[in-house]
């Protein structure tokens, strides 16, 4: 792992190039999460120089002193936007409330961006209020929820389960429910003729999280952006089917900006 210094704490981060020619490609998780959900997108690196990034308070970067909602939102604009200027990356992916975050880099920091892919996310992110109550008193069993069929997953190994269930605990309830928290707050409905850079709305076929009907609000919104459905994956596409999902990422980068 490498680090950047920013707004007085460290944001960890982690690389990957074999001699890629193509831009630099910043992948930014969701909620709960950490780069490690990325592991199998470091294959593209032979094309395709790759940065998995842990937002404050994930992983092995320093948390921020943020509330939930737009102040922790801000704060994690502000770790993609540090790395991205220490490694040159000009191509966004964002899962979930990563997808929120790069969408906010490019709507109100104004990033010059080559492209952007938004992988199971939304232009609002409502959470269930069944779901915010479980975060706040009962963290054991909003992570079962999420690890039900069609969330997070659709039809995963038990053990891979297991792992990203262990993830989540060791992220922690408290970042965790401020993850969720500042994705229910989010909504950029109104706003997306506004991203001017060729977009991908990247879905898996099941996710019941950010269904594909989010995806296709993408792309009758924003200008350029097109669609691509994981087939067999759910929310987590890029690790419960990562050569599908990588084959539609180096697709889109090879036919836009390579």
């Amino acid at each position: 792992m490498e680090s950047v210094t920013h707004h007085g704490r460290e944001t960890a981060y982690r690389t990957a190039n074999r001699g890629g020619e193509g831009p630099t490609v910043l992948l930014v998780h969701g909620s709960g999460g950490t780069s490690d959900v990325w592991k199998s997108q470091l294959r593209i690196a032979d094309d395709y120089p790759v940065v998995a990034v842990d937002l404050s308070g994930h992983g092995e970067s320093d948390d921020a002193n943020a509330d939930a909602g737009y102040e922790a939102l801000s704060a994690y604009v502000d770790d993609v936007l540090a790395v991205a200027e220490e490694t040159d990356a000009t191509v966004f992916v964002g899962n979930s409330l990563g997808g929120a975050v790069a969408l906010s880099a490019v709507l109100q920091r104004e990033v010059s961006l080559d492209a952007l892919v938004l992988a199971g996310t939304g232009a609002k992110l409502s959470v269930l209020d069944d779901l915010l109550a479980w975060l706040r008193d009962d963290f054991e069993r909003a992570v079962e929820f999420l690890h039900e069929p069609d969330r997070l997953f659709h039809d995963a190994s038990e053990a891979y389960v297991e792992h990203s269930r262990e993830a989540m605990f060791e992220v922690g309830r408290e970042v965790t429910e401020r993850d969720f928290l500042t994705s229910h707050d989010f909504d950029v409905r109104g706003k997306l003729d506004d991203v001017e850079v060729p977009t991908l709305a990247l879905v898996g076929e099941h996710d019941h999280l950010t269904p594909r009907s989010y995806h296709e609000y993408f792309v009758r919104e924003i200008p350029d952006c097109e669609l691509a459905v994981v087939e067999d994956a759910a929310h987590l596409a890029m690790l419960e089917e990562p050569t599908a999902f990588n084959a539609a990422l180096t697709d889109f980068l090879d036919r836009r900006v390579k």
